[in-house]
């Protein structure tokens, strides 16, 4: 008669039930990493510690500068500040873990562990794709209406505004990991450096449709309708910018929204590479490739895009440190 798997059809529905429930007891998993090669071990551990330094740095300096400088207490600021927190964790829920696999023999993750790296990095993740929605509408409201900007965009909106986006990560993080834990695994090897939705649910031994159209349309919920929203709230500020008579108050204008539209740009970009496609349109490398981008250097990017450009950040820099040197 020949042997037949736990799993194969022939097998009765209760006998496939049994086996896929023992499979759900997986107690760890093993990342297969962004390579094999020993050579770039050390190279990329070197490299990747000194983005998160340059990401831990940056970040907590922005949230520091905009608490002790007064003139920096404004919305626009309060949102800054939230943005860079979000970065520092969700960068902090991937980064040490990947550091600590480039110098183990085995990059071995406990199945508790995997569960709690997707949960909070699905919590961030969406709360940095609402934030970045904050705070284009904030220059929306600054620039096409600056009479109102200070009653509509009141303190107790700001904190409104600011919880909403947390809840909402919170939500999402909640349904779509609530998920992952009820698929069972019979596989231990994630083919990324991290645990994300798309590897675990290729581990699984049962059917993920209905995990993959939910996850899906979470994703295009999030990624679609904050985009929309800022591709509106652009739209506005960019005729009410060209409708400026003057030369110099067009370039400032251009210049406070743009550092915002090159962060936006460069995350939209990413995640709806990762999260809107068929599975099988890229590879695995171009998958690795995106999420390092997403999850290690846009979060070191955004403080220096918001900073750089910014001459009321610059000016609070070199106020604060004249008042610490002297």
């Amino acid at each position: 008669k020949g042997f037949l798997s736990p799993m194969h059809p022939c097998r009765p529905p209760t006998q496939r039930r049994m086996a896929a429930g023992n499979y759900s007891t997986v107690t760890e998993f093993i990342l297969k990493g962004l390579t094999k090669r020993a050579d770039l071990q050390l190279p990329l551990f070197l490299l990747f510690l000194g983005i998160y330094l340059v990401t831990m740095v940056g970040n907590l300096g922005v949230i520091t500068l905009i608490c002790l400088n007064s003139q920096l207490h404004t919305p626009m600021y309060y949102f800054l500040s939230n943005l860079s927190l979000v970065d520092l964790c969700y960068s902090s829920v991937i980064t040490p873990k990947m550091l600590v696999n480039f110098v183990s023999e085995k990059n071995i993750i406990s199945y508790a562990g995997c569960m709690s790296q997707l949960y909070f990095f699905l919590v961030f993740v969406i709360a940095e794709c609402y934030m970045l929605t904050v705070i284009a509408y904030d220059r929306y409201v600054a620039i096409c209406h600056p009479l109102l900007y200070n009653i509509i965009m009141s303190h107790h909106t700001c904190l409104l505004l600011v919880a909403v986006v947390y809840a909402i990560g919170l939500i999402g993080s909640t349904i779509e990991t609530g998920l992952m834990l009820k698929l069972p695994y019979c596989e231990h090897l994630i083919s990324h450096y991290f645990c994300d939705i798309l590897p675990l649910m290729k581990l699984s031994c049962s059917s993920t449709y209905d995990v993959e159209m939910t996850v899906f349309f979470l994703a295009g919920f999030d990624i679609i309708v904050t985009s929309l929203i800022v591709l509106v709230s652009y739209t506005f500020i960019l005729s009410s910018i060209l409708g400026i008579s003057t030369t110099e108050g067009r370039s400032k204008a251009f210049s406070t929204c743009s550092s915002h539209l090159a962060a936006v740009g460069m995350f939209y970009g990413s995640t709806a590479f990762m999260y809107l496609k068929p599975s099988t349109i890229s590879s695995l490398t171009q998958e690795n490739v995106v999420s390092v981008f997403y999850t290690t250097v846009i979060p070191m990017l955004n403080p220096l895009i918001y900073s750089l450009r910014n001459k009321e950040v610059k000016a609070a820099v070199q106020k604060t440190l004249r008042s610490k040197l002297f």
